[in-house]
């Protein structure tokens, strides 16, 4: 059974710093591109960023120079450190695994993530 638990969500303030993680169980992560989506309220669902297992990066330009995201394959993780966090960054942040050669996809539970003063 594949499972993924994204954690490190909360409230904090504007200008302020969260970490989420993810880990994976069941699958091997060496095999999937790794992303964190997100969704406000009314909204769909973005891309925030993801890493591939050669950890090529990509990053929706509102968070450039702001998110970083890593990956550590020993401990079949995936994090997203979120800094100078801003008001419209609130909304649940998804932990998404992707196989690079196949279709199959998997998602975390999401976690809450609130910026405000």
């Amino acid at each position: 059974q594949v499972q993924l638990v994204d954690i490190g969500g909360g409230l904090v303030q504007p200008g302020g710093s969260l970490r989420l993680s993810c880990a994976a169980s069941g699958i091997s992560i060496d095999f999937y591109v790794m992303g964190w989506y997100r969704q406000a309220p009314g909204k769909q669902r973005e891309l925030v960023a993801n890493i591939n297992r050669f950890r090529s990066t990509n990053y929706v330009n509102s968070v450039k120079g702001r998110f970083t995201i890593s990956r550590d394959n020993a401990k079949n993780s995936v994090y997203l450190q979120m800094n100078s966090l801003k008001p419209a960054d609130t909304a649940v942040y998804y932990c998404n695994a992707r196989q690079t050669y196949g279709g199959n996809t998997y998602w975390g539970q999401g976690s809450q993530v609130t910026v405000s003063s």
